[in-house]
């Protein structure tokens, strides 16, 4: 599982640290850090912490998937 947080969409709400301390930290007053490889275990965990982001900044994808391209003309 691969996950990515928008970190320029993101407010620091927390909602992902309570959802999924084991995934979500603060580091320091605003600055979230967080495992962007967390164990398949923990995705029952993280879909909830992906659920109750209020920004909808948080993204899963699979291992093995691509990440998204960006063309000249989408920018």
């Amino acid at each position: 599982m691969r996950l990515v947080v928008d970190l320029n969409l993101c407010q620091s709400y927390g909602q992902c640290v309570y959802a999924a301390p084991t995934v979500f930290r603060f580091h320091g007053e605003e600055s979230l850090e967080y495992d962007y490889a967390p164990d398949a275990g923990l995705r029952r965990e993280v879909e909830r912490a992906a659920a109750a982001c209020p920004v909808q900044a948080i993204t899963l994808g699979g291992a093995t998937e691509p990440a998204p391209r960006v063309s000249g003309a989408d920018r």
